[in-house]
């Protein structure tokens, strides 16, 4: 699926506006399950994390020409650090009459290129103790399985999310969704393989 990112990404910095707009697209799903893992809890319902994606998009796009990278892997870093000002200045528009908590604090720092791979997302932030190329292979494959995660059913995804991503046992995962843990732990095992399937095939493509 991203074998050919490299491709697009030295037709973008040509000035091919199609291919940029490709390329900046290819990579939506990854910033998304960034943006959503990481938007303040205490925003839902003001801001959602879609706007957060959209607008570092289009400063992405509007920006282009100041990218210096010539790989993937430097584009991906690069998108990650708008969205991090970006969810940043959301906080601090948003939250500003509440006092920042420790909390916020750890959402905020693991976005940055030195912070570390917690809170269960060591798949989609390379560590800074990889090597570069370690951390380009993860990058891609971050950047791929969040591409297959956007498109299994919403309960599936939804699920995993709160099991893999958030770290809910079964019983709160169970309370979120309003369903049995059982009902939970179906749309887990079917989530998984769908998502093992869809990877399967990606890498194939």
């Amino acid at each position: 699926m991203l074998f050919d990112s490299q491709e697009i990404l030295l037709k973008a910095r040509d000035g091919d506006e199609k291919a940029k707009g490709e390329l900046l697209e290819r990579f939506r799903p990854y910033l998304n399950v960034i943006a959503q893992r990481h938007l303040d809890e205490r925003l839902q319902g003001r801001l959602d994390f879609t706007d957060v994606v959209q607008t570092t998009f289009l400063e992405a796009s509007r920006d282009f020409a100041a990218f210096r990278g010539e790989s993937v892997d430097s584009l991906l870093a690069w998108l990650r650090n708008i969205l991090r000002n970006n969810i940043h200045t959301a906080h601090q528009q948003h939250l500003a009459t509440q006092k920042r908590s420790a909390r916020l604090e750890t959402r905020i720092s693991i976005l940055s290129e030195s912070g570390g791979s917690s809170l269960g997302m060591e798949h989609i932030i390379p560590s800074d103790t990889s090597t570069p190329s370690q951390r380009m292979m993860k990058n891609e494959a971050a950047a791929d399985l969040a591409l297959c995660l956007e498109r299994i059913p919403e309960t599936q995804r939804q699920a995993i999310r709160l099991r893999y991503l958030e770290g809910c046992s079964l019983r709160e995962i169970s309370e979120k969704m309003g369903k049995s843990e059982m009902a939970v732990a179906g749309l887990l095992k079917r989530g998984l393989r769908t998502l093992r399937e869809g990877m399967d095939q990606s890498s194939m493509s």
